[in-house]
C-alpha cells in the first residue's frame, strides 16, 4: 500500500506574511513574493507553501490562485505556535553596509531576540537603512526555520541606551582592554559590541559604571565587530540560551 505523502512537504518554500494568519484566511502576495513562488520556485495552483507571521506561528498554506504576476495563498493548517525566543539582545555600533547586513542575518539565525543599534563616538557609520536590515532578517528567518523575527530598534546614542537600561538585564560588553572570560549565566541579557575603533575612554568608563555591566574577553585575537558580535551570541546561546 502506497504511503500518503506528507503535507506540506519538507521542501515547500517558506514565506513571511506581515499580518496575523488564521485558518481559512487568504493572503494576496506582493509582487516580489509572487515572483519568487511562480517564477523561481515554479509552483502551480494547489501546491503547498509554509507561512509564518511573527505572531501566531507557522501555517501550511495552499497556492489557491496563480496569475502571471500575482498569487494568493489560503491558510489550511496551523502547524506550530510562535517559537519561544531566548532573551538575548545584540547591542552593536553600526558598521559598513555589507558587514552589518551579514551580522543582522546571522544574528537572526542564531536566535537573537532584539537588535539595538547604538551610536558611539568612534563609529564611522551613523545612519542605518532599517528597512534593508529587516529584509535581511526576514530572509534569514525564512531560510533557517524561525517563526519569530528579531525586533529591530531605532538607533540610539550610547548614553541614552545606558541611562534607560533595564535593571534586570545583564549587559556583557566586549572590552578590548581586557575582561573576564565569557561564561554567561541564565537570565535576561544583552551583548554590547563597539565600533571598529572601539569605545573611547569616557564611554568605557560609563559602561563600567552601569551596575548590570560585565566586561568580557572574547579570546586572545583581535576580532572584527561583526565576528565579535556573532561569536559572543553563539557562546551565550550555548551556555544560557536554547543550545543547551
Amino acid at each position: 500500500m502506497t504511503a500518503t505523502p506528507a503535507w506540506p512537504p519538507e521542501s515547500a518554500p517558506r514565506l513571511f506574511v506581515d499580518h496575523p494568519l488564521s485558518e481559512g484566511a487568504e493572503v494576496v502576495l506582493d509582487s516580489t513574493q509572487a515572483n519568487y513562488l511562480l517564477n523561481v520556485m515554479r509552483l502551480k495552483a494547489g501546491e503547498a507553501v509554509r507561512c509564518f507571521d511573527d505572531q501566531t506561528g507557522e501555517w501550511a498554506a495552499e497556492l489557491c490562485s496563480a496569475g502571471k504576476r500575482d498569487a494568493r495563498l489560503r491558510m489550511v493548517t496551523h502547524m506550530t505556535p510562535r517559537e519561544p525566543v531566548p532573551d538575548l539582545w545584540l547591542v552593536a555600533a553600526p558598521i559598513k553596509r555589507q558587514r552589518i547586513d551579514w551580522m543582522a542575518e546571522k544574528a537572526c539565525e542564531l536566535g537573537v531576540d532584539r537588535l539595538v543599534p547604538v551610536l558611539t563616538r568612534r563609529a564611522v557609520v551613523d545612519k542605518l537603512n532599517l528597512d534593508r536590515l529587516r529584509a535581511h532578517t526576514i530572509e534569514a528567518a525564512e531560510q533557517c526555520g524561525r517563526t519569530a523575527l528579531p525586533a529591530l530598534e531605532e538607533p540610539a546614542k550610547l548614553d541614552k541606551v545606558l541611562r534607560d537600561w533595564p535593571a534586570d538585564r545583564t549587559l556583557y560588553f566586549a572590552d578590548e582592554t581586557g575582561g573576564e572570560p565569557f561564561r554567561p549565566t541564565p537570565g535576561p541579557a544583552a551583548i554590547l559590541i563597539g565600533p571598529e575603533g572601539g569605545f573611547d575612554p569616557a564611554e568605557r568608563e560609563a559602561i563600567r559604571a552601569l551596575p548590570q555591566a560585565r566586561g568580557i574577553s572574547l579570546g586572545p585575537r583581535i576580532l572584527r565587530a561583526e565576528t565579535a558580535a556573532l561569536a559572543a551570541a553563539a557562546v551565550w546561546m550555548s551556555h544560557a540560551g536554547d543550545w543547551r
